[in-house]
């Protein structure tokens, strides 16, 4: 089956173009900048910009799947421009003959008060929707792993600062879960036709706060940082706040950070019930990242 990824050098990307060609398929592997890397068998790299309707069409033509991955947090008007990218390819895989769009956005997006981070992602979703390609959602909690923005926010706070003056959302609940299992869970419904309009929900095996998060993620790392919770700790300032603490810019800080005021827990688990094996403990989850870093 030939599948496209697009975002294809991204966090997600990068390990889900490596398992779909294990798993047998052809990849053509769409980024704006196709990184260099050794050839692989049965990859083709393909350099477009999402939100450009012709080359994403041309990137698209004859795929059966499509894996819609592209983020563009960071950016002053990310909002505009991910719905710029929905649309390029939801034209694109429609021209192309794709059977199936496959998206990965986040979790909670069922409350109502989402931020501008959140709702960007569920507007995605509505955008992919409104093409004829049936779509296949999937959303995720924080994903840990490598190259995870938020992960490796937290990573930097355990590291840097003995004791963290934080804000409320550390409180809030969440269910982490590991990169490799969210790899998983997309080639598992690849072509599936029974996913073919379904949304589904990706969350790790355990559930919890953020705080209870940063300590054992601390712990792990022989770290032990007195994490002391106010009120008045505003996202705003809590933004600023892991601006000048990890390397995470404020301009993908602040809305990730607004989002976490959110609980991102799993209301169902229908996903693994297609993924073989058992899911990733959090704390080996977090020795995979920390060992991936060292390599």
């Amino acid at each position: 089956m030939r599948t496209a990824v697009v975002g294809a050098t991204g966090t997600i990307g990068r390990p889900l173009v490596v398992a779909l060609a294990a798993a047998g398929h052809d990849v053509v592997a769409v980024s704006r900048t196709p990184r260099e890397q050794a050839a692989q068998l049965r990859v083709t790299h393909f350099a477009a910009d999402a939100s450009d309707p012709v080359a994403i069409g041309r990137a698209l033509e004859g795929a059966d799947v499509v894996y819609h991955l592209v983020h563009s947090l960071g950016q002053p008007d990310f909002d505009a421009i991910d719905r710029a990218a929905a649309r390029a390819v939801a034209a694109g895989a429609a021209t192309g003959g794709a059977r199936q769009i496959v998206y990965l956005g986040g979790l909670g997006g069922q409350h109502g008060d989402l931020s501008p981070h959140l709702r960007s992602r569920a507007e995605t979703a509505d955008v992919l929707q409104e093409g004829p390609v049936p779509v296949t959602m999937l959303g995720a909690a924080m994903i840990v792993g490598e190259g995870s923005a938020a992960f490796e926010t937290i990573l930097a706070l355990v590291a840097r600062l003995p004791v963290m003056i934080c804000p409320r959302w550390v409180s809030v609940q969440t269910q982490p879960v590991a990169l490799d299992d969210v790899v998983r869970a997309l080639v598992a419904v690849a072509g599936r036709e029974s996913t073919f309009g379904q949304t589904y929900d990706v969350g790790g095996p355990e559930v919890m706060t953020y705080r209870s998060m940063m300590e054992r993620t601390a712990r792990l790392r022989g770290k032990r940082p007195l994490l002391i919770e106010v009120p008045f700790l505003t996202p705003r300032l809590s933004s600023l706040w892991l601006h000048l603490v990890t390397p995470v810019s404020a301009r993908v800080a602040r809305p990730l950070v607004e989002g976490l005021k959110t609980p991102t827990v799993a209301r169902e688990e229908r996903i693994w019930e297609l993924v073989p094996g058992p899911r990733t403990p959090f704390d080996e989850a977090v020795e995979q990242a920390l060992h991936g870093r060292s390599e």
